[in-house]
């Protein structure tokens, strides 16, 4: 299994979307990642990262809301948001990466 490290060290961009189960911004944002991924398909990965059940990493990148965008390149961020997104902003800002 791939470790997220390896992930981030990788030249293609990757968005982790920090979010939790309780969180109604956070499932709003779902359909949203989904056609993101169905429109940008290998160009971007996407993963979803649930600050309960990984406190650690999320205190790591300093997570205070969710949902929290952060989007890596070459284990570089090079962009960050909290609260849902329109997918046109996510899907603009990962074209410059891409």
């Amino acid at each position: 299994m791939e470790n997220l490290k390896d992930i981030l060290l990788g030249n293609k961009p990757v968005l982790i979307d920090f979010f939790a189960e309780w969180c109604g911004p956070c499932k709003a944002m779902k359909p949203v990642l989904d056609n993101l991924k169905r429109e940008l398909g290998d160009n971007v990965r996407i993963i979803k990262i649930d600050i309960d059940k990984n406190n650690a990493l999320a205190a790591s990148y300093n997570i205070q809301s969710v949902p929290t965008l952060i989007l890596f390149k070459e284990n570089k961020i090079v962009w960050r948001a909290s609260g849902a997104r329109q997918m046109s902003e996510i899907k603009n800002i990962i074209g410059n990466y891409i």
